[in-house]
């Protein structure tokens, strides 16, 4: 196992007490080491009996462990069933599944029933210890660790909370590079992946700052009424149009204007937003008025452009003149790890404007949030959030604060890839071994899985729970070629 650098610790100003749990003799020591060296007291454990001994024994003694490692091929019990008895015995300590299973139904259970993470052998330090530090921040929060003089942690300096994923750093990278001058952006990436939240930054970090930030959905508005929205109308113009009406175009003169959906413009409005990005200026509906203005434009899209284009949907000369500096958000099911620090964040929010002295959420209420999709992506968590800070009872968010759909599972079964293929009917069987009926299925999962990551390897491992040597030896399984078509 590679070492790293001893970590700050994240914890309530003491060294973490830790139990290993492995029956592997020699990976239970070299982790108990890998801990001191990273400032923590470890003890190891060589089967589940033992475990659950040494867990009451320092409860009783006013010690208990802040942390314990689980694998889950132990000698004397089930793992799942060990975790079950650890997380109702222990509910404030945070426990991470570290086994050399590779099975996402095997994950999926052990999140369900409290486990905080889980990592597959053989595992990087790097990351063992940065799960281990999320695990750690999580218990100080519910043990009601004081932090306000804290600085709320991954809270970028832009005002936003994103998470820690190397995605997101590069995504912010770009938005401090692009933010001080005047190029357009585009934003790709599926709907509530934060895309706003960005536009508001860029808005914030720029010269702009101090005029407004306009915002349009064009999604949300009727073709027919668009181009009033968006360049403004005058008096009679057509039916309805008792007033002049400023545009927002105007409206974000000398600031900034974000466009999202922009993928569901018309080709007729696609051309006038053509001609004002290029020569900033246009006519309000009903009238023979040019209007100059130095508006910032950043627009959004939840569908490849590209797609769109090859379609004849959307105009080339459009897509060119606006894919100028891009940047794309992952779905919020491609970064699992950064969960727990947005649900954080959106809790801080929740309990300042409800008044309320809430500072974190159980073990099992954690690992459910982990464990679900969200396929409305953060727009989807800040709504989960927000209903169990209204539903909470006391200082800790707990399983039954949740909404039924993550309490009781649905969507925890939830592939890292998504298809919008029509379920397949039922065919005849052909008789055939469990290997050989299994092979395609997880062949098509991960030809899909790649397409989806641009065949990057790396993504598609940490995608699929994978590390990305086991994700070699699939593939050279299974016959896939990096070169297949997409």
């Amino acid at each position: 196992m590679k070492t790293t650098p001893t970590m700050q610790q994240a914890t309530d100003g003491r060294r973490a007490r830790v139990l290993v749990i492995d029956d592997d003799g020699i990976f239970n020591a070299s982790l108990v080491e890998l801990f001191a060296r990273h400032g923590h007291d470890a003890l190891g454990a060589a089967d589940g009996q033992e475990a659950v001994r040494l867990l009451a024994e320092a409860h009783e003694a006013g010690r208990p462990f802040d942390l314990a490692t689980c694998d889950l091929g132990l000698p004397d019990i089930d793992g799942h069933e060990l975790i079950a008895e650890i997380v109702r015995a222990h509910p404030r300590m945070p426990l991470i599944v570290l086994t050399g299973l590779e099975s996402v139904t095997a994950a999926v259970e052990a999140l369900r029933t409290g486990a905080a993470d889980y990592l597959v052998k053989p595992v990087v330090a790097a990351e063992l210890m940065a799960s281990v530090a999320r695990a750690l921040r999580q218990r100080v929060l519910v043990a009601g660790a004081p932090e306000s003089n804290a600085q709320t942690p991954h809270a970028d300096p832009l005002g936003v909370v994103m998470g820690d994923d190397p995605r997101i750093a590069k995504v912010l990278e770009i938005v401090r590079a692009v933010a001080p001058v005047k190029t357009t952006i585009l934003m790709t990436g599926e709907s509530g992946t934060g895309k706003s939240m960005l536009a508001q930054a860029v808005h914030r970090l720029s010269p702009r700052r101090e005029k407004p930030f306009v915002e349009l959905s064009c999604g949300s508005i009727p073709e027919t009424l668009l181009e009033s929205e968006l360049f403004g109308h005058v008096k009679g113009a057509f039916t309805g149009a008792h007033a002049d009406k400023v545009g927002r175009f105007l409206a974000a003169n000398g600031g900034t204007l974000f466009l999202d959906e922009i993928n569901s413009a018309s080709p007729a409005m696609q051309l006038k937003l053509l001609r004002v990005l290029q020569e900033k200026r246009f006519e309000p509906v009903g009238s023979s008025q040019t209007i100059e203005v130095d508006v910032r434009v950043v627009l959004a899209t939840n569908q490849p452009l590209e797609d769109l284009v090859a379609a004849g949907l959307f105009r080339q000369d459009l897509y060119y003149r606006i894919n100028v500096v891009t940047i794309h958000l992952p779905p919020l099911r491609a970064r699992r790890g950064d969960i727990p620090l947005l649900a954080e964040g959106f809790l801080r929010k929740q309990a300042a404007e409800l008044s309320r002295q809430i500072i974190g959420f159980s073990p099992r209420a954690m690992a459910a949030l982990t464990a679900y999709p969200f396929p409305g992506n953060i727009r989807e968590l800040a709504n989960v959030v927000e209903h169990a800070a209204v539903l909470s009872k006391g200082q800790i968010i707990e399983l039954d604060d949740l909404p039924e759909t993550l309490r009781d599972g649905r969507g925890a079964h939830f592939s890292a890839v998504t298809s919008d293929a029509p379920l397949a009917r039922e065919l005849p069987w052909v008789p055939m071994t469990l290997e050989e009926a299994m092979r395609e299925p997880e062949k098509q999962i991960l030809l899909r899985a790649l397409r989806a990551n641009e065949w990057n390897r790396q993504r598609t491992a940490e995608q699929l729970g994978i590390n990305r040597t086991t994700l070699y030896k699939k593939m050279k399984q299974l016959g896939i070629d990096l070169r297949e078509a997409a």
